[in-house]
């Protein structure tokens, strides 16, 4: 079963081949036995008992989602109720909420059975999963390289085969970089289709929760259940939840798709660009049309991208004060070293640079000359964008620079490792749904990912073409053996 997807893996509970306590536990043991700290907190009690629950409620005919039964993982900064949730931080070290995320309350009543929290950077804050105050993520492809960030536990954890689907976070690439890396799949969905009631913030404007799994298929099914919307999120302006079917059409005839030529310059590794560029041959052979095109704004994206989510992570973070819940410092004797200590003991290297370039961009006579050009130049990039999807139907471009480094290689260089983003955060400062695939290895036996681009709530559109691409090619059917490079 554990080589199963999710989809199958539901249905061979439907058929009482497998029942749903069987299939909760395999998964429990495969992630005890796994080394690559992709799980924070597994909850085998609770998942069992949920998983009993399930089992009755499939037993007596109830309608459930076509993903029911299934174990689902989430990445650590959504919050669940009575299990803890850190953020993979020490200022949320012992932080048990008392309410669900909107996306827990959906998956349970779609039946599944939610078994653990996911390793992460901390408080989202990074591209590794190295800066998190619990260890770094492991790749499973090769142990002594990082699994991509920030949500490199929901992608290890899939690649490795702990869990069949996860859940993840994306602020400027957190989902699709990590997928990248490690061989899987994932969608970034529009932003605002997906409530972030219960997601623990980054940055507000440009946070959204998606799915990680082995195919297109099933995080298609998977957003099917956690779109729609939300009277507790009024950034969700989604009617109703995406509805991809069960069998999602393939179709590539008569799209149009962008390859912005100046991707592919210097700074990309060979082997990415090989391998992506084999994929834009695959989707025209399928029937689509690839036209290059320069891609404008190029220089602005990464300091737009940083400056407006660091102004949001500082006024987000601001909350965590030692008072009123979190970490407080031992050695604290007075108010001013409550606020101090606690924050200068609890939040770790990465998260208190942000802090800091986002308060000063934000402080006085600073905020005209960073902040308001920022946010202007956002709007340049959305409105760049509206007029290339006037042209294309959608956009094709790698995922990240290089296929997965070595852990600490690139910790101690912050402009290194936020250049690495170059590639994926435009679509979050245009708030556009993106899918990130599969689609070769280099020379190293590591993964190598690329995504497809398209304009607001055009999911469906994206997923007809993903689709198209999984069924010409098997990429994303590849599993690491034991965790080492292959």
């Amino acid at each position: 079963m554990l080589n199963m997807s999710a989809l199958k893996l539901s249905d061979a509970v439907r058929a009482k081949k497998l029942g749903v306590a069987e299939a909760v536990r395999a998964y429990l043991d495969k992630a005890a036995g796994n080394g690559h700290n992709a799980f924070l907190t597994v909850d085998g009690e609770r998942a069992l008992a949920r998983a009993g629950a399930v089992q009755a409620r499939l037993d007596a005919g109830e309608l459930l989602s076509p993903l029911a039964g299934v174990p689902i993982a989430l990445k650590d900064n959504i919050t669940t109720a009575g299990v803890r949730t850190t953020c993979a931080s020490k200022m949320l070290g012992g932080y048990v909420p008392v309410y669900n995320a909107t996306v827990v309350e959906k998956l349970e009543r779609a039946g599944l059975v939610v078994m653990g929290k996911l390793n992460m950077d901390e408080f989202a804050m990074g591209g590794s999963s190295e800066t998190g105050a619990f260890g770094p993520v492991r790749n499973p492809w090769d142990v002594s390289r990082v699994a991509g960030g920030s949500s490199g536990g929901s992608a290890a954890a899939v690649a490795g085969g702990e869990i069949p689907i996860a859940l993840g976070s994306d602020t400027g690439g957190s989902i699709r970089q990590p997928c990248s890396f490690c061989g899987v799949t994932g969608i970034k969905p529009t932003y605002g289709s997906v409530s972030r009631y219960g997601l623990i913030a980054y940055a507000s404007s440009l946070d959204q929760i998606g799915p990680v799994g082995q195919s297109v298929e099933d995080c298609a099914a998977l957003l099917s259940v956690i779109s729609g919307p939300d009277e507790k999120d009024s950034t969700c302006v989604t009617g109703k939840a995406f509805d991809f079917g069960r069998d999602i059409p393939e179709k590539l005839d008569g799209f149009v798709i962008g390859l912005p030529r100046n991707y592919f310059g210097g700074g990309i590794d060979g082997a990415v660009r090989q391998a992506v560029l084999a994929a834009a041959e695959e989707l025209e052979d399928a029937g689509g049309r690839v036209e290059e095109f320069e891609m404008p704004l190029m220089d602005y994206v990464i300091p737009a991208y940083y400056i407006i989510a660091c102004a949001e992570a500082s006024s987000n973070l601001s909350r965590y004060d030692g008072l009123k819940y979190g970490y407080r410092s031992a050695s604290a004797n007075t108010l001013s070293e409550v606020y101090r200590l606690s924050r200068s003991e609890g939040f770790g290297l990465e998260v208190k640079r942000r802090i800091m370039l986002g308060s000063f961009v934000l402080s006085s006579g600073y905020y005209d000359a960073y902040y308001k050009k920022a946010l202007q130049t956002r709007a340049l990039i959305k409105d760049a964008y509206d007029g290339l999807f006037k042209r294309f139907d959608m956009i094709l471009s790698p995922v990240a620079p290089t296929t997965a480094y070595r852990l600490n290689e690139n910790v101690d260089d912050p402009m290194k490792m936020y250049m690495g983003d170059i590639y994926t955060v435009s679509v979050n400062l245009a708030g556009l749904p993106a899918v990130s695939l599969p689609c070769g290895f280099d020379g190293k036996g590591l993964p190598v990912g690329f995504q497809l681009i398209g304009e607001a709530f055009s999911e469906k559109k994206l997923a007809a073409a993903a689709m198209a691409y999984q069924r010409r090619t098997d990429w994303h059917t590849k599993r690491p053996a034991g965790g080492e490079a292959v």
